[in-house]
């Protein structure tokens, strides 16, 4: 039996880290389609800060509560729900809603925990895993034997591409600021990690590979945007997820034209159910059984209690984290 209410924390005005607050809300009931997972833990991701600051508005329809990924058990199917089953344990990507207790999800959103892993591991999964499912290997089109450039390799985002990279068989150039940073993404697997504090990774990739890369991921924008273009290979694709240094650039495009380049991006969280369920299908059958085989790992740099959300955003903030954090309930 789900409960008549539930503590979430809310958005209580666009500002601060200190404008979240714990609350108590109506819990959600499943609509047809959808499962309600009694939230265990709960990822912490940048577009979460975004939406506090009244940048990253939730999508119609879906929670205004922050939080995109949860880990925790079925609490309650709606109509037409064999699977998953209640009492599962699953981890699940959400369109909103996930720092609260109880969550409703479309019931195909949800994966499998790994064997091994706990829930705060698990919470650390669906968001980034479906970022890097969709862009590197979906829309970047990364295959075996290619090489990939990850911009933020120490980030959430970062150390998850780094790990699904190499486990399905491409080579991996990752950027990160200062020697810890960089020393952790060697220990994810990066064949060469460029500390951008010292280098110039154009020069480390031309030097390196003699050709480019053929895929780049890239959340930093502003003046990397020229310089990615610089570094791609041949018939390279530049995939861009977000802006820290702003979305404008100058770009000389006859490189683009002579390179037959694609530039390309995407944003996961407006994107259709139908569209996220093919995404966990194909993480079901080609990157769980990597995960099971111990190939990839979660990396959680630390946890918080719900009510100190406000306390885990600001570590975020400070960017000294290596991998993600996570609210646990």
């Amino acid at each position: 039996m789900l409960p008549e209410t539930m503590t979430c924390v809310e958005i209580s005005q666009p500002g601060g880290p200190e404008v979240l607050k714990t609350a108590t809300r109506p819990c959600p009931r499943p609509g047809p389609g959808q499962v309600v997972v009694k939230v265990a833990a709960a990822g912490v991701n940048r577009p979460d800060l975004l939406q506090r600051q009244g940048a990253y508005p939730a999508p119609p329809g879906a929670s205004d509560l922050p939080g995109l990924e949860v880990a925790g058990t079925i609490a309650a199917l709606g109509d037409g729900v064999s699977a998953p089953a209640l009492g599962e344990a699953v981890c699940a990507l959400v369109a909103g809603g996930g720092y609260a207790e109880y969550v409703a999800v479309d019931a195909r959103h949800c994966l499998p925990v790994p064997k091994g892993f706990d829930m705060a591991q698990a919470a650390s999964l669906p968001e980034t895993f479906f970022t890097v499912w969709h862009n590197v290997f979906e829309r970047g089109a990364l295959k075996a034997g290619e090489t990939l450039l990850v911009h933020g390799g120490a980030g959430g985002i970062g150390t998850t591409a780094i790990q699904m990279a190499k486990a399905l068989g491409a080579a991996v150039f990752a950027t990160a600021g200062g020697t810890a940073k960089a020393q952790a993404c060697r220990e994810l697997g990066a064949d060469r990690a460029i500390d951008y504090t010292t280098e110039d990774f154009v020069e480390v990739v031309k030097t390196e590979t003699k050709k480019g890369v053929d895929v780049i991921l890239d959340m930093v924008g502003g003046e990397y945007i020229p310089r990615n273009v610089k570094a791609l290979a041949a018939d390279g694709r530049l995939v861009s997820i977000a802006f820290l240094k702003g979305s404008v650039a100058e770009v000389n495009f006859m490189p683009v034209m002579l390179k037959r380049l694609t530039l390309t991006g995407s944003t996961l969280r407006p994107q259709s159910d139908d569209a996220k369920a093919r995404m966990a299908q194909s993480l079901r059958e080609r990157v769980w059984p990597q995960i099971e085989a111990g190939k990839i790992r979660s990396v959680v740099h630390a946890t918080f209690p719900l009510a100190q959300a406000a306390e885990a955003h600001r570590l975020m903030e400070a960017n000294t984290h290596i991998g993600k954090i996570v609210l646990t309930v």
